[in-house]
């Protein structure tokens, strides 16, 4: 039983199969968290007993000739600003250390829980999910960098084999950033596809939730079954084709001007090594520009910074000796901007999302591709980003650049490794597709991600 290369889809099957059990399963996966913690402070905390417990009743389930639920016996984990019924949801952040254990589970964690998961324990986030570098979490592939953020935890832990897939949410990129540094599969859902109930807020025009996973085809489970739509699994097979010409009558488009300035040069040569995959697979590769993109993460930068303000002005005037620098420093700059300027951000953004509808609709396209960040993970000890030409940029306005723009627009977007910098950090590749076509969507990263192979490497942690 090899942790580090076992998929999500593989277990499933080994346990529906009874050719591995949940509780040999859940053992190697719990010895996996005991040796590699002490690199990655992945966890928050880890509910060893209960989940070892769940896998002895998971087998004793698989025994019974009865129908059994997708998931049953998978562990999976769980970003700390999801409510677990019965435990604390702290969001790492000094203000809710005493917070009450929640009364029920959050809606994505409920369905994932009726599918049979084993919510193995809570995953680092930034304060209040309020960044990307989510300390003290690092990257397996090198602890000496990040595993961005917010959801750092969620990524770090399956990308060392920790779990089998996680829950990360998505404001302004903070499930494609950590999946994207990490060398994993994040997939943000069209905004408002998936329930946040039971998720603290962070800025609730902009919130999603949606998987970490090692692969699409993970990826894909995930999705379906926080969406309520498990019956689909078992057709994925069939729906994710790999192989030449996979990609057939499919129209994609590069973007130029915005997404192309200030690139780290091995983000640059690995997607376009990425780029010419989907061109081999059969895609039709089209350049364009879409002129409102810095408008885009403008709009979205400007409502997170108010939405958040308003969730946590209480806590600022009440506690401020509680709340880190950085949330503080975003809590008080959104207080500052007035109700009207709110308004037309929001005006703002109804032109946005028009100008890209026409931007498709024009081009005919099925997908955009750009890259999901413009650099690798940086040292956590030099939070900054240093491009060839000397400019260098804060990390978190380097690493939400190129994310935020399809907050703003709200469509679903996912995040697929595309290879490695010289330094042997993986970079990230972003497919964009039509509003709640997340699986035409991860059917065009399924083609890429088995045509390049990037799935196939894992960190040396």
């Amino acid at each position: 039983l090899d942790l580090a290369t076992l998929t999500l889809r593989d277990a499933a099957t080994a346990l529906a199969e009874r050719r591995l059990s949940a509780v040999e399963l859940m053992r190697e996966t719990l010895l996996r968290i005991e040796r590699t913690e002490p690199a990655l402070h992945a966890w928050v905390e880890v509910y060893a007993r209960e989940s070892m417990y769940q896998a002895e009743v998971a087998d004793r389930r698989r025994a019974t000739p009865t129908p059994q639920p997708p998931l049953l016996g998978v562990p999976v984990g769980i970003k700390d600003i999801f409510d677990i019924a019965g435990k604390q949801t702290r969001c790492n952040a000094p203000l809710r250390a005493d917070a009450p254990v929640a009364g029920r589970d959050a809606e994505a964690v409920h369905a994932l829980r009726r599918d049979g998961a084993i919510l193995i324990g809570k995953t680092v986030t930034q304060e209040f999910a309020a960044g990307v570098v989510s300390a003290p979490a690092r990257n397996p592939w090198n602890p000496d960098h990040i595993p961005g953020g917010s959801s750092g935890g969620s990524a770090a832990a399956v990308a060392a084999g920790c779990c089998l897939g996680a829950l990360g949410s998505d404001t302004g990129g903070s499930i494609r950033i950590p999946a994207s540094v990490t060398g994993t599969v994040g997939l943000k859902p069209t905004y408002g596809r998936l329930s946040t109930a039971g998720v603290f807020p962070l800025a609730p025009s902009l919130d999603t939730v949606g998987p970490i996973a090692r692969t699409v085809h993970d990826a894909a489970i995930l999705y379906l079954s926080i969406a309520g739509r498990t019956r689909e699994i078992d057709t994925l097979p069939e729906l994710l084709p790999a192989g030449g010409g996979a990609l057939g009558g499919t129209r994609i488009a590069t973007l130029g001007g915005f997404f192309a300035e200030q690139l780290q040069p091995g983000v640059a040569t690995a997607f376009a090594r990425g780029v010419d995959t989907l061109r081999e697979l059969g895609a039709e590769i089209v350049t364009c520009d879409w002129a409102e993109a810095q408008a885009a993460r403008a709009v979205a930068l400007l409502l997170s910074r108010v939405e958040s303000a308003a969730v946590h002005r209480d806590a600022l005037r009440e506690s401020p000796d509680l709340i880190g620098e950085d949330l503080r420093l975003r809590i008080e700059v959104g207080t500052l901007l007035r109700g009207d300027t709110y308004l037309a951000v929001r005006q703002a953004r109804l032109a946005v999302r028009r100008s890209i509808t026409a931007l498709y609709r024009t081009h005919q396209l099925d997908a955009v591709v750009v890259p999901t960040l413009p650099a690798t993970a940086p040292r956590a000890d030099n939070l900054i980003v240093t491009y060839p030409d000397g400019v260098e940029e804060p990390v978190g306005a380097a690493l939400l650049r190129l994310t935020m723009p399809w907050n703003a627009t709200g469509q679903p977007a996912i995040s697929v490794p595309c290879g490695f910098d010289a330094a042997g950090l993986p970079v990230g590749l972003s497919l964009i597709g039509r509003p709640d076509a997340e699986l035409d969507l991860c059917r065009l990263a399924h083609a890429l991600e088995h045509a390049a192979g990037w799935h196939t490497h894992h960190p040396p942690l």
